[in-house]
Protein backbone atom coordinates (compact mmCIF):
# COMPACT_ATOMS: atom_id res chain seq x y z
CA UNK A 1 0.00 0.00 0.00
CA UNK A 2 2.93 2.34 -0.54
CA UNK A 3 5.94 3.21 1.60
CA UNK A 4 9.01 1.34 2.73
CA UNK A 5 8.43 -1.02 5.61
CA UNK A 6 10.29 0.01 8.74
CA UNK A 7 10.80 3.66 7.78
CA UNK A 8 7.34 4.76 6.67
CA UNK A 9 4.64 6.16 8.91
CA UNK A 10 2.34 3.26 9.74
CA UNK A 11 -1.29 4.34 9.36
CA UNK A 12 -4.53 2.65 10.34
CA UNK A 13 -8.02 3.77 9.38
CA UNK A 14 -11.29 3.27 11.28
CA UNK A 15 -14.35 3.65 9.06
CA UNK A 16 -17.33 1.37 8.53
CA UNK A 17 -17.77 2.40 4.89
CA UNK A 18 -15.46 1.04 2.21
CA UNK A 19 -15.43 4.06 -0.13
CA UNK A 20 -13.43 6.40 2.19
CA UNK A 21 -10.93 3.59 2.74
CA UNK A 22 -10.53 3.07 -0.99
CA UNK A 23 -9.97 6.81 -1.35
CA UNK A 24 -7.19 6.85 1.26
CA UNK A 25 -5.60 3.79 -0.32
CA UNK A 26 -5.46 5.67 -3.64
CA UNK A 27 -4.10 8.85 -2.01
CA UNK A 28 -1.33 7.04 -0.10
CA UNK A 29 -0.36 4.46 -2.72
CA UNK A 30 2.33 6.65 -4.35
CA UNK A 31 3.56 8.20 -1.06
CA UNK A 32 6.91 6.66 -0.15
CA UNK A 33 6.99 7.60 3.54
CA UNK A 34 3.42 6.64 4.53
CA UNK A 35 2.03 3.11 4.65
CA UNK A 36 -1.67 2.33 5.15
CA UNK A 37 -1.25 -0.99 6.92
CA UNK A 38 -4.81 -1.73 8.05
CA UNK A 39 -8.40 -0.49 7.94
CA UNK A 40 -11.40 -1.75 9.89
CA UNK A 41 -14.85 -0.66 11.13
CA UNK A 42 -13.80 -0.50 14.80
CA UNK A 43 -10.86 0.71 16.85
CA UNK A 44 -10.41 -2.72 18.40
CA UNK A 45 -10.00 -4.36 15.00
CA UNK A 46 -7.50 -1.75 13.82
CA UNK A 47 -5.45 -2.22 16.98
CA UNK A 48 -5.32 -5.94 16.25
CA UNK A 49 -3.66 -5.14 12.93
CA UNK A 50 -0.26 -4.42 14.46
CA UNK A 51 1.88 -1.43 15.39
CA UNK A 52 0.55 1.93 14.22
CA UNK A 53 1.78 5.51 14.38
CA UNK A 54 -1.36 7.35 13.26
CA UNK A 55 -5.03 6.44 12.95
CA UNK A 56 -7.55 8.22 10.73
CA UNK A 57 -10.78 8.00 12.73
CA UNK A 58 -14.35 8.39 11.53
CA UNK A 59 -16.60 9.78 14.25
CA UNK A 60 -19.94 8.00 14.16
CA UNK A 61 -19.46 4.26 14.05
CA UNK A 62 -21.92 1.37 13.96
CA UNK A 63 -20.61 -0.10 17.21
CA UNK A 64 -21.99 2.90 19.13
CA UNK A 65 -18.63 4.05 20.48
CA UNK A 66 -17.96 7.73 21.09
CA UNK A 67 -15.07 9.84 19.78
CA UNK A 68 -13.89 10.36 23.34
CA UNK A 69 -13.50 6.69 24.23
CA UNK A 70 -12.00 5.78 20.85
CA UNK A 71 -9.37 8.51 21.04
CA UNK A 72 -8.63 7.59 24.66
CA UNK A 73 -8.07 3.98 23.64
CA UNK A 74 -5.77 4.94 20.77
CA UNK A 75 -3.82 7.34 22.98
CA UNK A 76 -3.32 4.63 25.58
CA UNK A 77 -1.68 2.57 22.82
CA UNK A 78 0.64 5.44 21.91
CA UNK A 79 -1.14 6.21 18.63
CA UNK A 80 -1.81 9.72 17.32
CA UNK A 81 -5.37 10.31 16.13
CA UNK A 82 -6.57 12.47 13.27
CA UNK A 83 -10.32 12.71 12.76
CA UNK A 84 -11.26 12.11 9.12
CA UNK A 85 -14.82 13.30 8.73
CA UNK A 86 -17.40 14.70 6.33
CA UNK A 87 -17.85 17.42 8.96
CA UNK A 88 -21.59 17.90 8.66
CA UNK A 89 -22.29 17.83 12.38
CA UNK A 90 -20.69 20.54 14.58
CA UNK A 91 -21.41 18.56 17.74
CA UNK A 92 -19.31 15.69 16.38
CA UNK A 93 -16.41 18.05 15.76
CA UNK A 94 -16.69 19.51 19.24
CA UNK A 95 -16.78 16.03 20.74
CA UNK A 96 -13.63 15.14 18.82
CA UNK A 97 -11.90 18.31 19.99
CA UNK A 98 -12.74 17.40 23.59
CA UNK A 99 -11.36 13.92 23.05
CA UNK A 100 -7.82 15.20 22.55
CA UNK A 101 -7.26 14.44 18.88
CA UNK A 102 -4.37 16.11 17.09
CA UNK A 103 -6.65 17.54 14.44
CA UNK A 104 -9.58 17.27 12.07
CA UNK A 105 -9.41 16.73 8.30
CA UNK A 106 -12.43 16.76 6.03
CA UNK A 107 -12.99 13.87 3.63
CA UNK A 108 -13.32 16.50 0.91
CA UNK A 109 -9.81 17.87 1.64
CA UNK A 110 -7.10 18.00 -1.03
CA UNK A 111 -4.75 15.04 -1.16
CA UNK A 112 -1.82 17.22 -0.07
CA UNK A 113 -3.71 18.28 3.07
CA UNK A 114 -4.40 14.66 4.01
CA UNK A 115 -0.78 13.63 3.46
CA UNK A 116 0.64 16.61 5.36
CA UNK A 117 -1.79 15.97 8.24
CA UNK A 118 -0.63 12.37 8.61
CA UNK A 119 3.01 13.45 8.61
CA UNK A 120 2.36 16.15 11.20
CA UNK A 121 0.44 13.79 13.49
CA UNK A 122 3.19 11.17 13.28
CA UNK A 123 5.55 13.77 14.75
CA UNK A 124 3.11 14.71 17.50
CA UNK A 125 2.27 18.07 15.94
CA UNK A 126 -1.23 19.50 15.77
CA UNK A 127 -3.00 19.26 12.43
CA UNK A 128 -3.88 22.89 11.84
CA UNK A 129 -6.88 23.00 9.53
CA UNK A 130 -9.74 25.49 9.33
CA UNK A 131 -12.15 22.82 10.59
CA UNK A 132 -9.97 22.09 13.61
CA UNK A 133 -9.74 25.76 14.50
CA UNK A 134 -13.49 26.24 14.07
CA UNK A 135 -14.26 23.26 16.33
CA UNK A 136 -12.19 24.81 19.12
CA UNK A 137 -12.94 28.51 18.60
CA UNK A 138 -16.65 27.85 18.21
CA UNK A 139 -16.82 26.13 21.59
CA UNK A 140 -15.72 28.47 24.39
CA UNK A 141 -16.77 25.91 27.03
CA UNK A 142 -14.52 23.20 25.62
CA UNK A 143 -12.67 22.43 28.85
CA UNK A 144 -14.89 23.97 31.50
CA UNK A 145 -16.99 20.99 32.67
CA UNK A 146 -15.05 18.32 34.54
CA UNK A 147 -17.09 15.30 35.66
CA UNK A 148 -15.80 12.49 37.84
CA UNK A 149 -16.17 8.94 36.47
CA UNK A 150 -19.22 8.40 38.71
CA UNK A 151 -20.89 11.59 37.49
CA UNK A 152 -20.13 10.60 33.90
CA UNK A 153 -21.93 7.29 34.42
CA UNK A 154 -24.91 8.96 36.07
CA UNK A 155 -25.22 11.49 33.26
CA UNK A 156 -24.93 8.86 30.51
CA UNK A 157 -27.50 6.54 32.07
CA UNK A 158 -30.01 9.20 33.12
CA UNK A 159 -29.75 11.17 29.86
CA UNK A 160 -30.36 7.95 27.93
CA UNK A 161 -33.83 7.73 29.47
CA UNK A 162 -33.33 5.82 32.71
CA UNK A 163 -35.08 6.91 35.92
CA UNK A 164 -33.15 7.90 39.04
CA UNK A 165 -34.16 4.59 40.60
CA UNK A 166 -32.89 2.56 37.64
CA UNK A 167 -29.63 4.50 37.56
CA UNK A 168 -29.24 3.85 41.28
CA UNK A 169 -29.78 0.12 40.77
CA UNK A 170 -27.18 0.03 38.01
CA UNK A 171 -24.58 1.85 40.10
CA UNK A 172 -25.42 0.37 43.49
CA UNK A 173 -26.57 3.61 45.10
CA UNK A 174 -29.92 5.02 46.20
CA UNK A 175 -32.22 7.10 44.02
CA UNK A 176 -31.66 9.98 46.44
CA UNK A 177 -27.92 9.76 45.85
CA UNK A 178 -28.51 9.77 42.10
CA UNK A 179 -30.63 12.90 42.43
CA UNK A 180 -27.84 14.54 44.40
CA UNK A 181 -25.39 13.60 41.64
CA UNK A 182 -27.75 15.08 39.03
CA UNK A 183 -27.98 18.28 41.04
CA UNK A 184 -24.18 18.47 41.08
CA UNK A 185 -24.01 17.83 37.33
CA UNK A 186 -26.54 20.59 36.64
CA UNK A 187 -24.61 23.00 38.84
CA UNK A 188 -21.39 22.31 36.94
CA UNK A 189 -23.02 22.91 33.58
CA UNK A 190 -24.81 26.01 34.82
CA UNK A 191 -21.50 27.42 36.00
CA UNK A 192 -20.11 26.82 32.51
CA UNK A 193 -23.01 28.68 30.92
CA UNK A 194 -24.49 25.52 29.45
CA UNK A 195 -27.89 25.06 31.11
CA UNK A 196 -29.43 21.64 31.75
CA UNK A 197 -32.94 22.51 32.89
CA UNK A 198 -34.59 19.52 31.22
CA UNK A 199 -33.71 15.88 30.62
CA UNK A 200 -33.31 16.73 26.93
CA UNK A 201 -30.75 19.37 27.89
CA UNK A 202 -28.83 16.73 29.82
CA UNK A 203 -28.93 14.44 26.79
CA UNK A 204 -27.55 17.22 24.58
CA UNK A 205 -24.70 17.97 27.01
CA UNK A 206 -23.86 14.25 27.27
CA UNK A 207 -23.60 14.01 23.47
CA UNK A 208 -21.64 17.25 23.13
CA UNK A 209 -19.10 16.12 25.72
CA UNK A 210 -18.74 12.60 24.34
CA UNK A 211 -20.39 10.68 27.19
CA UNK A 212 -23.05 9.34 24.77
CA UNK A 213 -22.82 8.45 21.07
CA UNK A 214 -24.25 10.96 18.61
CA UNK A 215 -27.69 9.73 17.48
CA UNK A 216 -27.79 8.33 13.99
CA UNK A 217 -26.35 4.98 13.04
CA UNK A 218 -24.91 4.05 16.41
CA UNK A 219 -25.81 0.84 18.19
CA UNK A 220 -27.42 2.77 21.00
CA UNK A 221 -26.47 3.56 24.57
CA UNK A 222 -23.97 1.21 26.12
CA UNK A 223 -24.68 2.29 29.64
CA UNK A 224 -21.52 4.27 30.14
CA UNK A 225 -19.30 7.05 29.08
CA UNK A 226 -17.52 8.18 26.56
CA UNK A 227 -20.67 8.63 18.13
CA UNK A 228 -20.05 8.55 11.26
CA UNK A 229 -18.96 11.90 11.03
Amino acid sequence: MGGNEGVSVRVGMVDDHRSPIWGIERVLEPVADIDLVCAAPTVAEVLAGGRLDVVLLDLRLDDGTTPRENVTTLTEHGIATVVYTSGEDPSLLRSAARAGVLGIVLKSADEAVIIDSIRAASQGRAVLTTEWAAAIDGDPDLYTVDLSPQLQKVLALYASGETSARVGEALGVSAETVNEYLKRIRQKYAAAGRPTRTKLDLFKRAVEDGWLPVPGRGAGNRGGRGGHG
